[in-house]
């Protein structure tokens, strides 16, 4: 498969993500798309280290510096998927405070009640 493809896909995902915080007015429907983006650039900068024909660069027999890819977009990319799970729990329980505090999730609604 074309490292094309991955590239498609990842903006694909990020352009989604972004209709999504741009567009929608549930509360909810921004935190799906704020991780759909977050998705689309952790697929882009693990694309963006891939080299054809190389391996991972795991410690066994037949792997050297000569043939295995970066590690470090593999390495920011396992710390983003973290600190991005983290920060969707934090968010998505400030939504069920919120919607338990005015019984909406709807942003302007929301705007509204609170000036």
């Amino acid at each position: 498969m074309s490292i094309g493809v991955y590239y498609f896909g990842a903006v694909s995902l990020i352009l989604i993500g972004l209709y999504a915080v741009l567009v929608k007015k549930n509360l909810l429907k921004i935190l799906v798309g704020l991780s759909i983006m977050e998705t689309g650039v952790n697929l882009l900068l693990i694309s963006i280290g891939y080299i054809a024909g190389r391996s991972a660069p795991i410690l066994s027999e037949g792997v050297g510096p000569n043939n295995a890819v970066d590690p470090i977009p593999q390495a920011l990319v396992l710390t983003a998927i973290v600190i991005g799970v983290a920060t969707t729990a934090l968010a998505l329980t400030v939504a069920i405070n919120l919607y338990e505090t005015y019984k909406t999730l709807n942003i302007e609604e929301l705007r509204r009640l609170r000036g």
